[in-house]
């Protein structure tokens, strides 16, 4: 299993599976420090990355980035052509790659994502993001189980036929 990295935040990279929900949740705000509609129509893109520096930073593809953008889970800004992604929108990535990594559905990932409010105090979000998380971890453990029981049958498969043959071999 390949582990993402986060970008860089005071030049500490981390895989997905590190972060918090809560961290990430905050990081979402409208406050985030971005320039205005205007400075795009202006041509001031400093705040903003571009679609392919955000593929090749999180290591998924162009493809993939425009098909979250059809489903409402990023909503990057345009210029033109251009995509330009916020802060917002790569916070919002992140959550995605991380809701992916662990076996979310894009819907569920969305569904958290928009319960989404720092003016209740996101108690609603963090209930349903715990709900299913536990559900999910409960899936992962019955799957690893299941995948040990496999392991076990192909090593016994495995080993009776290396039987057989060092006896065919012997014979």
């Amino acid at each position: 299993m390949s582990i993402r990295c986060r970008p860089a935040e005071k030049g500490l990279a981390k895989p997905l599976f590190w972060t918090d929900w809560n961290y990430k949740m905050n990081m979402m705000s409208a406050g985030n420090a971005l320039a205005s509609p205007g400075d795009i129509a202006s041509g001031d893109h400093r705040d903003y990355a571009r679609i392919g520096d955000v593929a090749k930073q999180y290591g998924v593809t162009l493809r993939t980035l425009r098909f979250y953008e059809d489903k409402g889970l990023i909503t990057p800004l345009r210029d033109g052509n251009t995509r330009l992604y916020s802060r917002r929108d790569l916070s919002r990535l992140r959550l995605v790659l991380l809701g992916r990594q662990v076996g979310f559905t894009l819907r569920e990932v969305k569904q958290m994502m928009d319960l989404y409010d720092p003016a209740n105090g996101n108690a609603r979000q963090l209930r349903v993001v715990m709900d299913k998380s536990e559900r999910q971890l409960s899936r992962l453990h019955k799957q690893r189980d299941e995948i040990d029981q496999a392991i076990h049958a192909l090593k016994e498969l495995v080993d009776g036929a290396r039987s057989q043959l060092g006896k065919l071999k012997a014979a």
